[in-house]
């Protein structure tokens, strides 16, 4: 049976608690399948906090001043607004200003859909990209997950994982494609990565031809040689996300890639509106078929 993201983030913590005797800390980490079977049902290396709790990222950054690399779970990322101030203004800062490393593994969880709401149906990765001192990635991969963990291990910076529930049951590897004779370039971050997918099958059997590049690093933001070949060819992008697209990390992005490669760049993410809890009120990363109407209009009106 091949190993889900799930899988690999329960493997990396019972590691790291078991070989490097480090803290799990969390909100209600038991409850709901150790949050969706990413945490080792265990009591060694498991410090639970109360849902209602928003001291619990001091902790962790307190815990990481003092030499530990603690992993604080936030079972939803509406929680970062209630615990940003110890992320962004002691942990990002630590090094930079006071000398001293605080190496938390921020793993906020995005969510959406299944009649969530309007407060735990987002993901709000962009707002910390405005303090530096904190990486941001977005793995959705088991490979990927492994990597990022690599680099955190190894390193002294706090770092932002910004999960998504969507990507707990993968099993699979994003692979990034490219051709000399391609449409559109399409990127993506998060979850919009899996509608990115299902839309380029559906473009591809019309007869488009189209780029493929996967985000996972969203600060610091690294543009490959071969995704701005791909843009000069193009002339035309759209960059996807899970987040809202307004003031967004998806139009930084694109922002510093239409100065590389004078090409036209889109966006698209979350609506600029609250999300209900009914079906027809959802507002989540953006569908495939608005992928594919979007990217259409583009290529035939060689916008």
């Amino acid at each position: 049976m091949e190993k889900t993201v799930a899988d690999t983030i329960r493997e990396i913590t019972k590691n790291h608690i078991d070989r490097n005797e480090g803290l799990v800390m969390g909100q209600c980490l038991s409850a709901v399948g150790w949050v969706q079977n990413t945490v080792p049902e265990q009591e060694k290396g498991i410090v639970e906090l109360p849902m209602t709790d928003v001291a619990g990222a001091g902790f962790a950054v307190g815990a990481s001043l003092i030499g530990g690399r603690p992993i604080f779970v936030l079972r939803f990322q509406s929680f970062l607004w209630l615990n940003a101030s110890p992320l962004v203004n002691y942990a990002a800062k630590a090094k930079e200003v006071f000398g001293y490393p605080a190496p938390v593994f921020i793993r906020a969880i995005a969510s959406e859909g299944g009649g969530s709401g309007p407060i735990h149906t987002n993901c709000y990765h962009s707002i910390f990209a405005h303090m530096p001192g904190l990486p941001i990635v977005a793995p959705m991969t088991p490979k990927e997950y492994e990597q990022i963990w690599d680099y955190f291990i190894t390193n002294y910076e706090p770092m932002l994982v910004s999960e998504h529930r969507r990507s707990y049951k993968n099993c699979k590897e994003f692979e990034n494609k490219f051709s000399n004779k391609s449409d559109i370039t399409i990127m993506a971050i998060s979850a919009s990565r899996f509608e990115a997918i299902d839309a380029i099958k559906n473009l591809e059997k019309e007869g488009y031809i189209v780029d493929f590049h996967s985000i996972v690093w969203i600060k610091p933001f690294f543009a490959s040689k071969e995704l701005i070949n791909s843009l000069k060819r193009t002339k035309k992008g759209i960059v996807l996300d899970s987040a809202y697209e307004i003031a967004s990390v998806a139009r930084s992005i694109a922002y510093e890639l239409m100065l590389l490669t004078d090409a036209k760049i889109y966006v698209m993410g979350m609506l600029d509106k609250s999300p209900g809890a009914f079906e027809h009120l959802e507002n989540g990363t953006p569908k495939s078929e608005k992928i594919i109407e979007k990217a259409k209009y583009l290529i035939e009106n060689n916008v």
